[in-house]
């Protein structure tokens, strides 16, 4: 606990306090808090920076959900399909990468991307594009690199839950009459269902403050928000408003990630509700 309060609530708790003062150049922490005021949270919802900000949360939500559309099959083949002794080799040649700096494999992007690169040849010798590829500092390549460097932190805790699952429930879905969908989305999926929300938490939270894949990769037209504050604090030296923005950030996780839990519970509450009616059903027909 003592960690926690040191190394997260009170950075987090000078940040909101550094967020209603004002910027002074003059000091060697350059904040003004001798009369707070919320002028800072006005400007953040200036044009420029709101544009920034719901761009963000639009390439952290895309990319979270193509995590999962890719990471899950992923996992899954590796916690049914592949043989055990080869679990451990598939699964490291997925995480390995992982452990390559994160600047090296965002700037390795700007080689398949580059407009003269090989990539970009062979597309055109093939016929597939007309001209060189337009990729590099816009939204469309922090959008591929971003998925790419997060993809290993959905698919461990993704296999970390469905490898958990007993194999005797799959069969005995089956042996009760169910096929491979009806197993698949009434056995497989819920009891993955821990592992899917572990792995929204490890890449939604930090591709929001990513600020390595824009500036690498962004440009102006793929700003994200993270480097925005970065810019805020290193460049212009305006604490104050880099403060401001980096709690409505935080706040706007914690409601996108409240929101998605509701609908989340809600579903499971529909659908157990529908199981409880078809169950009575089944009793009084019987």
């Amino acid at each position: 606990m003592i960690w926690y309060v040191l190394f997260f609530i009170v950075p987090i708790a000078f940040i909101v306090v550094y967020s209603f003062g004002a910027k002074d150049s003059s000091q060697r922490i350059p904040v003004d808090l001798s009369s707070p005021s919320f002028h800072n949270y006005g400007e953040a919802f200036s044009k420029t920076f709101f544009t920034t900000f719901t761009a963000t949360i639009k390439i952290a939500v895309v990319a979270t959900v193509l995590t999962v559309v890719i990471g899950f099959p992923v996992a899954y083949f590796l916690a049914f399909k592949v043989q055990e002794k080869w679990r451990a080799v598939l699964l490291a040649l997925i995480i390995v990468p992982s452990f390559t700096s994160f600047l090296i494999r965002t700037l390795a992007w700007r080689i398949p991307l580059a407009p003269n690169g090989t990539l970009s040849t062979w597309l055109q010798d093939w016929g597939v594009i007309s001209g060189p590829i337009s990729v590099l500092e816009t939204r469309t390549a922090v959008q591929i690199a971003i998925v790419y460097n997060y993809l290993g932190f959905m698919i461990l805790p993704l296999f970390v839950a469905l490898d958990r699952i007993e194999g005797v429930l799959r069969e005995a879905s089956k042996d009760l009459g169910a096929g491979r969908i009806a197993t698949f989305m009434r056995v497989t999926l819920p009891l993955g269902g821990p592992g899917i929300a572990a792995g929204v938490l490890l890449t939604f939270i930090p591709m929001c403050g990513d600020y390595v894949t824009a500036t690498v990769l962004g440009g102006a037209k793929g700003n994200m928000i993270g480097a925005l504050i970065d810019s805020q604090f290193k460049g212009a030296q305006n604490w104050p408003l880099g403060s401001a923005i980096a709690v409505l950030m935080i706040g706007a996780v914690l409601a996108v990630l409240a929101v998605g839990a509701l609908v989340v519970f809600g579903t499971q509450a529909v659908l157990r509700r529908r199981r409880r009616v078809d169950i009575g059903l089944v009793g009084v027909s019987s």
